[in-house]
């Protein structure tokens, strides 16, 4: 069934309890696969198959649970993305002010007539106005049957305010001031935590604002300054010195260096010249080049990077479906508690002003916000986080696999090494070379270009081969000036029936043994030479290999080559497990085996043959140099293509998580110790409303710690 996925904004949402409706209103409606409802960024994400109800169905649905939805827009560059945050600043500069004053009037002439009116008349307009989200949330729910975060301060605050009303006509005890000084305090909290949440959300803006904003297209033959987002493919852009490339595409006239830090994390400019391809955002430094646009719009390497960021940041993780669950109920259970609290006061003291207190403060001190946001506040931040440290994580549940990681299996070539095979030896006649470059033209292995770039050097001229063939993993056929001759591994040359002189297995021999790669070339059935490649280690793999060990993670190397140059490479990378002479097919069954083990393992790998294994893989990290194939199959992308990052992304994970965990322990702890002594009586309103709104900042701001991961 094919499957595709709609991203929404949500409005409405204030607790974990709204984040179960929503999901539950949108996964009831047919042809629904799944639905993932994100309290931090107020965005959900709904799986829908063939038969996939319209938008206009999917709101009817939500907007029967209380809520609201509309198709997600990019906000990051809308002026009104604050908006938000200046809404509740206004409340928040009224509401405070005015509760000062009520509290203050409270504790020093509440016996004055004049006194307990003007307590009435300040508070009043914070009941109503400044509290009037509240009040309009609470309203919602009530009409739908349901209750969330709303509802308790609703319920809380205008017990407080009617019995204060009732009291105000009956000379009795004011509680004016409780009401006011909550609201003035969740007010507090709500602008606070609104402010916070948009700093976690930061790490997409600045993404987006990598990107040019205009680009100078040439169009018969005049050149036009326009949007970069009305360039199209095809389009010729000249792009000047100290001017960002607007998108991606391939130059065609000129050349420069290109500052592209900003995805591969490497400060040194990169020559281009014609027929180089280039990358959207990054910078031209000191030549005018005119580039053929490739990909625009949402297609451009930078737009996949916030694509993937985005994501991951509407992914759960697993830990967080126990507080949905737990926030789906705890309204309604709250609300119990409250009433039986003031039930239980009234029975015993015979007052109702008694039952009052106790009551709100229950109300007050068990609104389930930081329970909501615990987990997304986290995953949003660290994976915002990593995106600008140059690792794209995939979500929450990637976030708890990579902590658990017991092996990381590297493969050799492309990942471990530079994947650049030069060669380095040639034995036997003076026509091996020629005729294996000849066969070799038509493969794109890495050792076919060494061959070919090793004749050229060596300024050999290569003859011309037809009825080439490639057999996966071994080697090529080809015939060249009539002659079939097969280049590849030893295996090969033995299925093929060719003789193997013994001097030349004995070359082969003191070559492997030196770290060298050899193939073998042979012609009417009989070997006839050898070439050795050899492959550059990338210089940072060795101190990534030691930064895993310390990390408690065994690490492990997968190649095709033979064992000797296997363990030579692994000697040189500091790695003891080396999985050598593993065909491309069999490499997922080598991840399976050491699965069978019990073992947790995540594979690194950049190449189209290394899909299957970074799939079957319990975490598949994918070097972003590589091949879209590698990457797509990948849990985790390290787009700057350093080895460093895998230990990032680990180092990252664990952070994330420990503070997940962290919030939801304080998330969880908070009510079970101070829901008991609110309905105590032990637990002032105020206090609770400072408590509960000091809760939901601390869960995000405990979050936007992760923001420091990685700085000195």
């Amino acid at each position: 069934m094919a499957q595709r996925e709609l991203a929404l904004d949500v409005q409405g949402m204030t607790c974990g309890s709204c984040v179960m409706r929503v999901e539950k209103a949108l996964r009831n409606q047919r042809g629904v696969m799944d639905a993932r409802v994100n309290l931090a960024t107020e965005e959900a994400v709904v799986a829908l198959g063939d038969d996939a109800p319209s938008f206009e169905v999917l709101r009817a649905a939500v907007q029967n649970s209380g809520y609201d939805i509309a198709l997600h827009r990019d906000r990051s560059h809308d002026e009104t993305a604050h908006a938000e945050e200046r809404r509740w600043f206004r409340r928040v500069i009224v509401a405070w002010p005015l509760a000062l004053t009520v509290m203050i009037l409270s504790m020093v002439s509440m016996e004055a007539t004049w006194a307990r009116w003007t307590a009435f008349a300040l508070a009043t307009p914070v009941q109503f106005w400044a509290g009037w989200p509240f009040l309009k949330g609470a309203a919602k729910r009530v009409r739908k049957l349901s209750a969330n975060m709303d509802t308790l301060i609703a319920l809380g605050t205008l017990t407080a305010y009617t019995y204060s009303l009732w009291a105000l006509f009956t000379n009795a005890v004011l509680y004016f001031d409780s009401a006011a000084v909550i609201i003035a305090f969740l007010l507090l909290g709500k602008y606070l935590e609104s402010r916070a949440r948009g700093r976690a959300s930061e790490a997409i803006a600045r993404l987006l604002e990598l990107g040019a904003k205009e680009a100078h297209v040439v169009r018969d033959g005049v050149e036009v300054l326009l949007s970069v987002d009305e360039v199209e493919v095809g389009d010729l852009i000249r792009v000047r010195p100290g001017e960002k490339l607007p998108t991606d595409g391939v130059i065609v006239g000129g050349a420069s260096a290109v500052d592209e830090s900003m995805l591969t994390g490497e400060s040194v400019p990169i020559e281009k010249g014609v027929g180089d391809e280039v990358t959207g955002a990054t910078l031209n430094i000191d030549g005018t080049l005119l580039v053929r646009t490739a990909r625009v719009g949402k297609d451009t390497a930078l737009a996949q990077i916030v694509k993937l960021v985005s994501e991951a940041q509407s992914n759960k993780a697993p830990i967080q479906r126990l507080a949905d669950r737990v926030a789906g109920v705890f309204v309604p259970i709250v609300i119990g508690i409250a009433l039986f609290t003031a039930l239980f006061w009234m029975l015993g003291s015979g007052d109702v002003r008694a039952s009052v207190l106790p009551a709100v403060a229950v109300l007050i001190i068990a609104c389930p916000c930081a329970m909501g946001l615990a987990t997304p506040a986290a995953i949003m931040v660290g994976t915002g986080r990593g995106a600008q440290m140059g690792v794209l994580i995939r979500g929450g549940e990637v976030l708890e696999r990579a902590r658990r990681i017991d092996v990381i299996v590297f493969d050799k070539t492309g990942t471990l090494t530079e994947g650049r095979m030069r060669l380095v030896d040639v034995v036997g006649g003076d026509e091996v070379l020629p005729f294996a470059a000849a066969a070799e033209a038509g493969s794109e292995h890495p050792i076919a270009r060494a061959a070919l770039a090793g004749a050229a050097d060596r300024s050999m001229s290569v003859p011309d081969a037809s009825k080439f063939r490639a057999v996966a993993g071994l080697g090529v056929r080809a015939e060249v000036e009539g002659v079939r001759v097969t280049v590849g591994r030893r295996r090969l040359l033995e299925r093929d029936g060719c003789d193997i002189p013994v001097w030349l297995d004995e070359e082969a021999a003191r070559l492997e043994e030196g770290g060298k790669t050899v193939f073998w070339v042979a012609w009417d059935e009989k070997a006839r030479g050898v070439l050795a490649v050899a492959d550059v280690l990338r210089s940072e793999a060795k101190d990534t290999v030691g930064a895993l060990r310390q990390l408690g993670i065994e690490v492990a190397m997968i190649t095709g080559d033979n064992r000797a140059t296997a363990d030579a490479v692994g000697a040189q990378a500091g790695i003891d497990t080396v999985l050598a002479e593993v065909l491309p097919g069999d490499k997922a069954a080598e991840v399976r085996r050491l699965q069978s083990e019990g073992k947790v393992v995540a594979v690194v790998g950049d190449g189209i043959n290394d899909g299957p294994a970074l799939a079957q893989a319990d975490l598949g990290i994918a070097i972003g140099t590589g091949s879209d194939v590698a990457i797509e199959a990948s849990d985790i992308t390290l787009i700057r293509g350093d080895l460093g990052g895998v230990v990032t992304a680990i180092e990252l994970s664990r952070r994330t998580f420990r503070t997940i965990v962290q919030n939801l322990g304080w998330a969880f702890g908070y009510n079970v110790v101070l829901i008991p002594a609110a309905a105590a009586g032990v637990l002032n309103p105020i206090i609770a409303g400072a408590a509960m709104a000091f809760s939901s900042v601390s869960v995000v701001t405990n979050s936007l710690r992760l923001r420091r991961f990685g700085r000195r």
